[in-house]
């Protein structure tokens, strides 16, 4: 191996820092489905629908909601890209390397989504991470066709099935009474014992795995194209020659994605559970890429701007060990709302979970900065790594890196 062929291109700590930003979007919506048994039934909980907490649900409706990740799906493709070069330079075969890193992220996501949260999405991503795998030589063009063909199919999918259901004349509305005994239900087996919570988990992923299969599976595989095609093009590390490409994802994704996203989430704060949610639905999946751009491409010009070194600095530690982050966020939830702590669950108001989403994302940054100092990975992120590379790698920097 020549010497050139061990030149590592440096890090690119904005792309951690994007990857820091997309942890708290994730938070914010996973942190909703923690705290309520009624996420998901179509019908808002009746303890908490004041004004307040239907402005709150509108904003993270709108603002977060299948949007972050798609960011961190986009943020995979392009680590792909990455990972694909580093094999390429070091003269390493990259598929078993992947297939080893696709089964440890698949067992890491199968104990968090029955231990932890079954809205898992790492089982997924192993899974479209093969998927992607498969189609790596396809060409630029095939793989941007192929991308907003699963996003136009999602959506359809999504808008067919609210148009099947006004055909057939019923309005799809939620029964207010088997919801609330559903929740009821839900209630119980989270804020009951830890055998209880992880059987009430369990019985969760069925239901879990359809949204899954038939949403963010085929989302997450577009964006992943979409992020290897940006990732073959080195687009975060030539920004000054895409900054175009940035002022027309802010003005389209905008433009178009806020309006959509609006509308969904005044359809699923205020109309819930009939066809029009699902319609307002499939509206939000086809335009939800735009308005994901467009975060990406504001997020980046802020880190280009003044106050971009300090946002850089505060970000991109928890961003480097972004796995680690997820895990901690799903297990800090588990303890305060289910039964694995003070089982808070279905007492506490949209807006106390948004701020508690603030607190815990605070104090993640604070760690990380802290964890990154002294080491070169996050603990999960070290075990993943050992599993894709079949070694050990180091657990500490060397002190005068640390320094």
């Amino acid at each position: 191996m020549t010497a050139s062929a061990r030149i590592v291109p440096p890090r690119i700590e904005q792309l951690d820092a994007l990857r820091g930003f997309a942890l708290f979007g994730i938070l914010v919506v996973n942190l909703g489905v923690f705290a309520s048994p009624y996420y998901g039934l179509g019908l808002p909980d009746p303890g908490y629908d004041g004004g307040l907490d239907r402005a709150v649900r509108l904003l993270v409706a709108g603002l977060f909601e299948m949007k972050f990740y798609l960011l961190f799906s986009f943020l995979f493709g392009y680590s792909f890209s990455l990972q694909l070069d580093s094999a390429q330079r070091a003269g390493e075969a990259f598929v078993p390397r992947m297939l080893r890193r696709s089964l440890g992220l698949w067992l890491i996501g199968l104990a968090h989504a029955v231990l932890l949260f079954h809205g898992d999405i790492l089982g997924t991503y192993a899974a479209m991470g093969l998927a992607l795998l498969a189609m790596r030589a396809l060409s630029e063009r095939a793989a941007l066709r192929c991308a907003l063909a699963l996003i136009v199919a999602t959506a359809a999918a999504w808008a067919g099935l609210a148009l099947l259901i006004l055909l057939s004349g019923e309005t799809g509305a939620v029964d207010a009474r088997s919801a609330a005994a559903e929740a009821q239900a839900t209630l119980a087996g989270f804020t009951g014992p830890p055998s209880a919570v992880v059987a009430q988990r369990i019985s969760e992923l069925a239901s879990t795995g359809i949204v899954l299969a038939f949403m963010q599976a085929p989302c997450a595989l577009a964006m992943f194209l979409l992020g290897r095609v940006a990732g073959r093009r080195e687009v975060f590390a030539r920004l000054d020659r895409y900054r175009p490409l940035l002022r027309r994802l802010r003005r389209w994704g905008f433009g178009i994605g806020l309006p959509a996203a609006a509308f969904y989430a005044g359809v699923s704060t205020f109309e819930p559970g009939g066809a029009l949610e699902l319609a307002a639905l499939a509206l939000s999946l086809l335009t939800a890429p735009l308005l994901t751009g467009a975060y990406a491409a504001l997020a980046m010009s802020g880190f280009a701007g003044r106050a971009g070194p300090r946002l850089v600095r505060w970000l991109a530690p928890a961003g480097r060990m972004a796995l680690s982050n997820y895990l901690l966020q799903s297990a800090a939830a588990a303890l305060v709302f289910t039964g694995y702590g003070l089982g808070l669950m279905g007492r506490v108001s949209p807006l106390a979970v948004l701020a508690f989403a603030v607190l815990l994302f605070g104090a993640q940054l604070r760690l990380s900065a802290s964890w990154m100092q002294r080491h070169g990975h996050g603990p999960m992120e070290w075990l993943l790594r050992a599993i894709t590379l079949g070694t050990w790698p180091r657990w500490r920097k060397p002190v005068r890196d640390a320094a």
